[in-house]
């Protein structure tokens, strides 16, 4: 099936390695954590997944993917919910364990490229950066009143930005003269805040703008129980991949991997280490090259 040349772009990162390592010819029930537009789902029913439960916080990807997707009828049932929930998701739906599960922790291109989403400091658009526009604080919300001190340690825990100090004082002064609305506005504080020295590799609003995305989002706020949970609702067999795309997500991951195999028995590394796409993906889609796969089985009938 071709993809829908009118829909948003984004391609899904690392999708041969994806299937080949899930084993989706096993057949049975697979849970998409961050179903997107349905890339990854698509290539695992392809493989001969017997089922997916998708979910996304994102409406809009799900629209997409429910468009996408459709193809495969009453295979894929798509769910607007958190991927933390997903120990509440599957108990609604009367399962106690599934055969496989994928969690791509990253934004999607589509999100990144669409200023109305407020994600980038590329395009000028709304200070969102909400993954679901549904419910919660945005970016300008959560900065209109926080503490100078308290946005340094997120600008520094988030972003690992060396002039966290500076760009906290920037930001503050600058919100008393008026509001901070829109992302044109916070990338050119921010830009004059950061000391220039000869060529730089990367935008000074890049690790800024990350850490306000993980601020407003809580992507790290539970990530740790969550791989916990995901492993725990595999059966006997089962396997688990997720895809991190920033150096504290996967550190989260790994070290919960590590322990889950080592302390609790609970799981089987099949990678000793991250899976990261090959030149000819970096090349294709730059955005894929810090991607970082993981994948675990299911290891006997231990709990």
């Amino acid at each position: 099936m071709a993809d829908d040349e009118a829909a948003p772009r984004h391609a899904p990162v690392l999708v041969p390695q994806v299937v080949h390592l899930l084993a989706p010819e096993r057949g049975g029930l697979f849970v998409d954590c961050t179903v997107g537009f349905g890339g990854h789902s698509r290539a695992l029913l392809d493989a001969g997944a017997s089922r997916i439960v998708g979910i996304d916080r994102d409406q809009e990807a799900l629209a997409q993917a429910r468009e996408r997707l459709a193809p495969y009828g009453d295979r894929v049932e798509l769910v607007h919910a958190d991927y933390r929930a997903l120990p509440a998701l599957l108990a609604a739906r009367g399962l106690e364990a599934v055969d496989g599960l994928l969690a791509d922790l990253g934004v999607s291109s589509w999100q990144l490229d669409s200023p109305a989403r407020g994600f980038s400091f590329r395009t000028d658009g709304p200070l969102d950066m909400r993954q679901d526009t549904s419910q919660g604080a945005t970016a300008a919300d959560l900065l209109r009143d926080v503490r100078e001190t308290d946005l340094a340690d997120v600008i520094f825990q988030y972003g690992e930005e060396r002039f966290s100090r500076r760009i906290a004082r920037a930001i503050v002064e600058a919100r008393r003269t008026a509001p901070l609305q829109t992302t044109g506005r916070l990338a050119e504080i921010v830009r004059r805040a950061v000391p220039r020295r000869g060529y730089q590799r990367i935008d000074p609003a890049t690790r800024t703008f990350q850490a306000l995305r993980i601020w407003v989002n809580g992507e790290l706020d539970g990530l740790d129980t969550f791989v916990r949970d995901a492993a725990r609702h595999l059966r006997p067999g089962g396997r688990m991949a997720i895809i991190a795309f920033h150096s504290l997500e996967d550190a989260v991951v790994k070290h919960t991997l590590r322990a889950l195999a080592r302390e609790d028995g609970v799981v089987d590394l099949l990678t000793k280490r991250p899976i990261a796409p090959d030149e000819e993906e970096t090349t294709r889609n730059p955005r894929s090259r810090s991607a970082k796969l993981r994948v675990a089985l299911r290891a006997g009938s231990r709990v």
